[in-house]
């Protein structure tokens, strides 16, 4: 089987697809909110009454179970609320400073391929962690990308240590996606000690703004941005009216 490292990363729409919708939610969205809005969002892309669509959001601070969540990954219960998910993978947390990116895509127009669809989001990732000359990189046994610490001990078996700056966990239905991307921007890392991220033990988690660098969220959208369009393909945003530009 290949290695994620070697799988062909492009997942652009077939061609004269419609360009996929760009939209920043200012404030905090619920997460039952957000949900909701998928599920509409995702029959729409199915029944071919509205684009693809890539909806970036901050959460206020909450943990998610995914689909192979176990219940000792759950540390601290009564810390923040707990909303379980049909996305694939294991506890995570959303908060603000953290930018989530929901990626509804319809993958029969472009790769009915999940293995690839998931190396197409950390490459998506790694391009934008790039703009900021941060080197992420994939880990063949954890979803998500990946940033080592040489500031930091070592790991006991003398491997550098390192810590996840980007999760992912989608759904798909009927071959359109569901949930996507977070990145770390700024968040309360704290936040993350109420349980074990992802499932994964002897790893930390950091930020852009931990390793250093002085990122805003904004500054973070547009390296998203400039980096989604050569994996994915065009965006488009909405006026008032609805109509693209």
């Amino acid at each position: 089987m290949l290695k994620r490292n070697d799988i062909a990363t492009s997942f652009l729409a077939a061609s004269g697809t419609q360009a996929v919708e760009w939209r920043v939610e200012p404030g905090a969205t619920g997460y039952e909110e957000a949900v909701a809005f998928m599920e509409q969002r995702v029959a729409g892309i199915r029944a071919g009454n509205a684009p693809e669509m890539l909806w970036l959001v901050e959460h206020p601070p909450l943990y998610t179970a995914g689909t192979s969540a176990e219940n000792g990954d759950l540390l601290d219960p009564d810390r923040f609320p707990v909303f379980k998910t049909g996305r694939g993978g294991e506890y995570t947390y959303h908060g603000p400073g953290q930018r989530v990116a929901y990626v509804m895509l319809d993958l029969k127009r472009r790769r009915e391929d999940v293995r690839a669809f998931v190396a197409a989001l950390e490459a998506w990732l790694i391009g934008t962690l790039a703009i900021f000359n941060v080197r992420g990189e994939r880990r063949e046994d954890r979803v998500g990308v990946w940033v080592t610490r040489p500031d930091k001990p070592p790991l006991a078996d003398g491997t550098p240590a390192e810590d996840k700056i980007a999760a992912i966990g989608i759904r798909l239905r009927r071959w359109v996606s569901l949930h996507g991307i977070a990145l770390n921007v700024e968040p309360d890392l704290s936040h993350f000690s109420g349980i074990v991220p992802c499932g994964v033990t002897g790893h930390g988690v950091t930020s852009l703004v931990d390793l250093g660098l002085p990122v805003t969220m904004a500054d973070a959208d547009a390296a998203l941005r400039a980096a989604f369009i050569p994996v994915f393909g065009p965006l488009s945003e909405r006026t008032q009216d609805g109509s693209a530009k």
